[in-house]
């Protein structure tokens, strides 16, 4: 099956923790970054998880904040340090390409945000995602 998510790196899941009708499962990418997931129970029944078992995280580029260092006092869980390689901009909207271990990450945000960030090739960045928006996939 073909996604226009642009956003799939390898992991494995490392922990699982149910709740009444959610759980968050613990992945460790391939670069060695562990992300948190939060999907349905019925998700991870449905896709066999357990620790050990391969998967392919997804996230759409809509849902990738950019910081230009790590953020304290945050609640959103994930923060994977990259550099930016590379930035195409539009008339309201860029896509920024960012290098992680493992793997690339792209961020749709505004021509604004990218000017106010001062992101160009080379960049250290952190990418920012809510555990509630990694999609995940039996690889």
């Amino acid at each position: 099956m073909s996604l226009s998510i642009r956003n799939q790196i390898a992991g494995t899941v490392v922990a699982i923790t149910p709740g009444e009708v959610m759980a968050t499962v613990k992945v460790r990418l391939a670069g060695g970054q562990d992300v948190t997931a939060a999907i349905t129970l019925e998700a991870v029944k449905d896709l066999g998880l357990a620790e050990g078992a391969a998967v392919k995280t997804l996230v759409k580029s809509t849902e990738v904040a950019l910081a230009t260092g790590p953020v304290e006092g945050l609640s959103i869980r994930n923060q994977i340090p990259g550099t930016v390689a590379a930035v195409a901009t539009g008339g309201a909207m860029a896509s920024v390409k960012v290098a992680v271990e493992g793997g690339e990450l792209t961020a749709a945000i505004t021509k604004d945000a990218v000017a106010d960030l001062d992101l160009a090739a080379g960049s250290s960045v952190v990418a920012l995602i809510k555990s509630t928006e990694i999609a995940l996939a039996a690889a």
